[in-house]
């Protein structure tokens, strides 16, 4: 039986989508402010590695207790609260002095980050009880997840011209006044009628399993594998299956894991967290690339990266109903292989690339994951009862977050590993030359205290270095798409989207 529409749904809708974007922006208005970051706080190559994904961690460790919780305790309660959250830790990110304080308060930012995004999308589910309404929303709602990865550069570029590095978190605070005060008249409040209780145990064993796993991906990528890696790794999978096995044992679990039986569900979740891992790669590394190899202003980098924004965008939009008119699996497996072909044009990319091709990457990567990260989530979103829908947007959201930290940390491994190779020219003293195999930005640096001559030479061979780093990577990240890309085709086979309006 239809349930009656529910009035004011949209405009609820438009406080949800301003938290999503908060949350997405966040995650990459970073990549802009590396460099006066690096400056300012001088942090090594792996504590800037850090500050960048630190974030994206905590947030993938803790969305699925928290998507839980939200079940529980109510999800317009854990969103508001963990809004009030957000702007008063964005203020801690904003006055860090040191690294180390940097790092801390990306991680707090994760904490209060993972209380929005599966409240928002679950509400979503309880909100719009028609499926091509639903469709809609969840097209609107991954537009802005998408889109606020590739507006971060431009409001971060804008805002870094203006003020200093600190202004990127203190945007924050009006949005969040913002979201409380209509989100306390207009947003309905849903719960699981039956939750059972909030099992901390699981809470810990999924944190642990997931940080340990990225930890370990992260250190292999950028030191070689070792003691430590594979310590991490053990530590991570020895958590992650004891928290799958807890799961199916409990009466009321974190994460229903039946819920992976579903072909579906399970293909759905894949797609998104590799959609999410080649975006958020090729946004932060770009952002680099336009500054530091091509010499733009943040602003001008920052605008030069919107058609990823324009694509992701429209492509949400058009999403439910191309997969309606199509099929979800031709719809998701297309959005992977375009973002896979993208990738692998940049296999030839050099320093004085023309923008009309980095511009035309950036375009069919947007395009790509529109398409296929809003099917899925809609795949992921009406494959369970609505009680559930807290625990089954985690899900999602995990996908995202763990595609985007991943992204950063495999994609990023790589550039770091192949840049650090890079022959320092004779006459730059030990201290410049280390600084300048730290990161790119180092490298400018060291460059600018350095006679002309020397300076110049040492600048650009750090400079091709990267370039190759962004190559290489550019070619595993296509490879690993395009694979999906198959995968998906067999493992959405037959799955469609809801139709007409039966209500759940």
């Amino acid at each position: 039986m239809a349930d009656a529409p529910r009035p004011g749904r949209w405009l609820a809708l438009a406080v949800l989508v301003l938290a999503v974007l908060l949350v997405a922006v966040d995650a990459t208005v970073l990549g802009l402010a590396t460099p006066f970051l690096s400056e300012d706080l001088k942090p090594s190559g792996t504590q800037l590695l850090w500050i960048g994904d630190v974030y994206s961690f905590v947030i993938a460790g803790l969305l699925v207790s928290m998507g839980s919780l939200g079940d529980r305790i109510g999800r317009k309660r854990l969103l508001l609260s963990g809004a009030v959250a957000f702007g008063a830790v964005s203020v801690l990110n904003a006055y860090a002095s040191s690294p180390e304080m940097m790092i801390l308060a990306r991680a707090l930012l994760g904490v209060a980050g993972a209380t929005l995004m599966p409240s928002t999308l679950a509400m979503i589910r309880n909100l719009f009880h028609d499926p091509q309404e639903r469709s809609l929303a969840i097209g609107i709602w991954g537009a802005m997840a998408s889109a606020g990865a590739a507006v971060g550069p431009v409001v971060g570029g804008f805002l870094l011209e203006n003020f200093w590095w600190g202004s990127v978190f203190l945007i924050n605070l009006p949005v969040m006044a913002v979201l409380v005060l209509v989100g306390i008249r207009l947003l309905p409040e849903s719960r699981d009628p039956s939750p059972g209780p909030w099992d901390l145990l699981s809470v810990a064993l999924s944190m642990v399993g997931i940080v340990a796993i990225i930890y370990a991906v992260k250190e292999w990528a950028t030191a070689g594998f070792g003691v430590q890696v594979a310590l991490a790794g053990a530590v991570g999978l020895l958590a992650l299956l004891w928290f799958v096995r807890r799961q199916l044992k409990l009466p009321a679990p974190l994460l229903d894991m039946r819920l992976f039986h579903h072909r579906g569900f399970s293909g759905a979740v894949l797609a998104d967290l590799l959609t999410i891992l080649g975006l958020s790669g090729l946004v932060f590394f770009l952002s680099q690339f336009l500054q530091l190899v091509q010499d733009r202003d943040p602003l001008e980098a920052g605008l030069a990266e919107l058609p990823a924004a324009v694509g992701a965008v429209t492509a949400g939009l058009l999403a439910g109903q191309a997969a309606r008119r199509w099929s979800v699996r031709s719809v998701v497996a297309g959005g992977l292989a375009a973002i896979g072909v993208a990738l692998a044009v940049l296999v030839w990319l050099r320093g004085d690339t023309a923008y009309p091709v980095l511009g035309a990457v950036l375009l069919v990567v947007g395009v790509g994951a529109g398409f296929s990260f809003t099917v899925t989530a809609d795949v992921i979103l009406s494959s369970v009862p609505k009680e559930q829908a807290g625990a089954a947007a985690a899900v999602s959201e995990t996908a995202y977050e763990l595609g985007a930290a991943l992204g950063i940390a495999l994609l990023g491994s790589i550039v770091t590993g192949v840049y650090r190779g890079f022959a320092v020219p004779s006459g730059v003293p030990a201290g410049a030359a280390a600084e300048a195999h730290e990161s790119l930005g180092g490298a400018v640096e060291s460059a600018g205290q350095l006679p002309a001559d020397t300076g110049a030479v040492l600048l650009s061979s750090a400079q091709d270095a990267f370039v190759d780093g962004l190559r290489i990577a550019s070619g595993v990240g296509a490879a690993v798409l395009l694979g999906t890309a198959v995968t998906a085709w067999f493992l959405l086979r037959g799955q469609r989207l809801e139709e007409g309006t039966t209500g759940h």
